[in-house]
């Protein structure tokens, strides 16, 4: 049967969104992955992957075209499938037409259902639709509502955390009216495109767009939180004499900083706590009166007999891994094992680095750290090496004239990767600024598609935690990454005598198909000569 796809919302602030290319036309098999189409929103022009298998049928607009959030943008379905019906549904205007040419044709017991449906949810404005919040999200998990069933929203009021694959974002209303469903609990998933709430006036047949809704999610009854949780908590009862303590609280938490501290103090696991704050929010009395049933049971305990009558437990955890995780394991190893890697080392003398460094931070108000010193002096290399700041684009090669520098920062979910715009023409002290704020956004999971989106090189700095040397894997569409190890003092030769020196290592991974072992070498010369005269870099 055919599939509908709507024009997703591709950005928290998205409208409509214009057709920048079509990567598949009509007639054309499209396979699950495959790269659909380009669409150019208010952020950024971004990849979208179709999410079934099929036949490209009809799109909705040609390249160029602009397209509502929510309008029809393509079908999918099986050859010469009819879908005259579903076009019409979806085109304003076009139902009346379509009833009285498509009656003759067929029997009545089977296109007056189509042509005339019970509900025509495309055109309401009360349906909310799971948006796509990152270029690369597939699901979304519901990390907290911030209104119940039953609650006035207003437009600009947030509605709900959606957690994505790149971070936890706030869902704001772009309607006002009153909450009449969820798709889903917190904590529970729901595909791009698939129903996530409806916002409408009181009685309003809610039913029947849950129904018309072909890949709706399941009621509330269906949901499978409460399948899961009720077996466990019979089976603990049962075989325990203390309950095991159920998880209220999934995902994102949200306690008040005075709630979080007394927990951390008292060692009080916040997911076993109900909040009785706004919202479901954790304060301080919940910490106080909150009474453990008993500890965790552990997901498996095996007892081991030995022959001294020592005896133990087998003992782990199983945590779902994150949104987040699941799209840095695709992304990564669809790099690795895409992009023949090849690795290039050097060893750089950081005397006059560490000696700069000190006389610019002894009166400035912005310090500068290590870090953005190899980042001022990668970006001014790639501007000597622009076979380096390029992309492995399948057909082509794209060698980018700009130079965006993502900077790899590590928070509890992962790796972030925020992107330093036009580095090369950015000082020091303005790289330092940008730096910091990107990774305090990171680490507050407040970070927005634009800030991580369009890097064409990229550094990961695990100096700081005493790594020497390591090697990275490239962050795609880059061609490289250089991984930078920490400075340490090591014995070189100067003059002929040997002497103390800090010595920094760094590594080039190179995509091979972009990217030659000439090439990365020349570029991390220049790299090296920049760092070992800094003052190069502020001419």
């Amino acid at each position: 049967m055919a599939e509908v796809i709507l024009m997703p919302r591709l950005s928290d602030t998205m409208t409509e969104g214009v057709i920048a290319a079509w990567h598949k036309k009509v007639g054309d098999t499209v396979n699950k992955g495959d790269l659909l189409a380009e669409i150019e929103t208010d952020k950024a022009t971004m990849e979208l992957d179709s999410y079934q298998t099929g036949v490209l049928l009809h799109i909705g607009a040609p390249a160029g075209g602009k397209l509502q959030v929510n309008d029809l943008l393509a079908i999918l379905g099986k050859p010469g499938e009819d879908v005259s019906a579903l076009v019409a549904q979806h085109t304003p205007g076009a139902a009346p037409k379509a009833a009285p040419s498509s009656a003759p044709a067929s029997s009545p017991a089977v296109t007056q259902p189509a042509a005339t449906p019970a509900v025509d949810v495309t055109k309401m404005e009360e349906v909310v639709l799971m948006p796509r919040l990152s270029d690369t999200m597939t699901e979304g998990v519901i990390a907290a509502w911030h209104k119940n069933i039953g609650d006035t929203v207003k437009k600009g009021e947030i509605l709900a955390d959606i957690e994505t694959d790149k971070a936890t974002m706030e869902l704001e209303s772009y309607k006002d009216g009153t909450l009449l469903y969820q798709g889903a609990k917190a904590g529970e998933k729901i595909q791009v495109n698939d129903l996530l709430c409806i916002i409408g006036k009181e009685g309003l047949d809610v039913n029947g767009i849950v129904a018309a809704l072909k890949n709706g999610v399941p009621a509330a009854g269906n949901a499978p939180a409460p399948a899961t949780t009720a077996p466990v908590a019979t089976q603990a009862t049962n075989t325990a004499p203390a309950a095991t303590p159920t998880v209220v609280n999934e995902g994102r938490i949200f306690a008040s900083p005075l709630a979080k501290k007394l927990a951390e103090e008292k060692g009080i696991d916040l997911r076993y706590v109900k909040g009785s704050g706004d919202n479901g929010r954790i304060i301080k009395a919940d910490i106080d009166n909150y009474v453990p049933s008993a500890a965790p049971a552990p997901a498996t305990t095996v007892s081991i007999a030995a022959p001294i009558a020592a005896s133990g437990q087998v003992r782990y955890e199983d945590v779902p891994v994150s949104q987040m995780r699941k799209t840095i394991a695709r992304r990564l190893s669809e790099s690795l094992f895409t992009a023949p890697h090849f690795y290039l080392t050097m060893s750089i003398d950081m005397d006059a680095a560490v000696a700069a460094r000190a006389k610019l931070n002894e009166n400035a108000k912005v310090k500068i750290s290590f870090n953005d010193l190899v980042l001022k002096a990668t970006a001014m290399a790639l501007k000597q090496h622009p076979k380096v700041n390029s992309s492995w684009m399948g057909d082509f090669i794209r060698y980018n004239q700009h130079i965006n520098i993502g900077v790899a920062v590590a928070v509890d979910e992962g790796l972030l990767v925020p992107v330093v715009r036009f580095a090369d023409s950015l000082s020091l002290s303005q790289i330092a600024v940008q730096v910091k704020e990107y990774a305090q956004k990171a680490k507050d999971k407040k970070l927005q598609p634009a800030d991580w989106e369009g890097s064409t090189f990229t550094i990961s700095n695990l100096g700081m935690f005493g790594i020497d040397q390591f090697t990275a894997i490239i962050n795609p569409p880059d061609a490289c990454i250089l991984a930078v190890g920490g400075i340490s003092q090591q014995p070189i030769v100067k003059n002929g005598q040997i002497v103390p020196g800090n010595v920094m290592k760094v590594t080039l991974s190179c995509d091979h198909r972009v990217v030659d072992g000439a090439t990365g070498a020349a570029f991390l010369q220049t790299l090296k000569s920049l760092l070992e005269e800094p003052l190069r870099m502020l001419i």
